[in-house]
């Protein structure tokens, strides 16, 4: 795994721009028999049993499926996404570059983000563009200062329709969703304006933005 290919994005836009982050995600690396692995409730149930871990909470397949989304979403292939963050549920914090092309099969994906959390970064084929990178936290830092952040929580009290919410946001500020990446609980980041409850569709920003 030498390194992951890139696919083009316009990078030129000074329009206002999408920033996700996703927390709380499910990468955990562990010592399987004799090779490392990314935990998850299929393939290890006996080996998180034994060692008192619940099942449940090894859901990497969430994070993978939500990196398909964003990457994949005509806001990404628009050029108006910006970044994307994700912090594990174990503090690492990493960057994924929007032009990154995310593994189709889960088994790869999970190859890739047990190289990512070992050597701290994955580069681009026959480049050396770090592609994914592990940073420092708090993701704080890497925000711009003129944005919202936005988190998604169903326990929040302020239902929204999301095409009316992002469209009254001003045009020169740039919109940073913070998702939990994780199969239960809830996201508690101090550094997040509004929390709102929608039903949630990438795929319907572009218009809005």
């Amino acid at each position: 795994m030498a390194g992951i290919p890139i696919v083009p994005s316009d990078l030129k836009t000074k329009k206002p721009g999408l920033i996700f982050v996703l927390e709380r995600a499910s990468l955990e690396v562990a010592k399987v028999g004799k090779s490392y692995q990314i935990l998850n409730s299929d393939d290890h149930a006996n080996f998180l049993w034994k060692n008192n871990k619940n099942p449940a909470d090894y859901r990497p397949d969430i994070v993978y499926q939500a990196l398909l989304s964003i990457l994949d979403s005509p806001v990404n292939k628009a050029g108006r996404l910006r970044a994307v963050y994700v912090k594990t549920d174990k503090g690492v914090l990493f960057e994924v570059k929007p032009h990154v092309r995310i593994p189709r099969t889960y088994k790869r994906f999970a190859g890739i983000m047990l190289q990512l959390l070992q050597q701290l970064s994955i580069t681009a084929v026959g480049k050396r563009e770090k592609l994914l990178r592990v940073i420092k936290n708090p993701v704080t830092q890497y925000l711009p200062v003129n944005s919202r952040k936005i988190g998604f929580s169903y326990s929040s009290e302020k239902l929204v329709k999301m095409n009316k919410y992002v469209a009254a946001v001003s045009d020169d500020v740039d919109i940073v969703f913070v998702v939990g990446a994780m199969a239960h609980g809830k996201i508690d980041c101090d550094y997040i304006d509004d929390f709102i409850a929608s039903k949630f569709f990438l795929d319907h920003l572009l218009p809005f933005m």
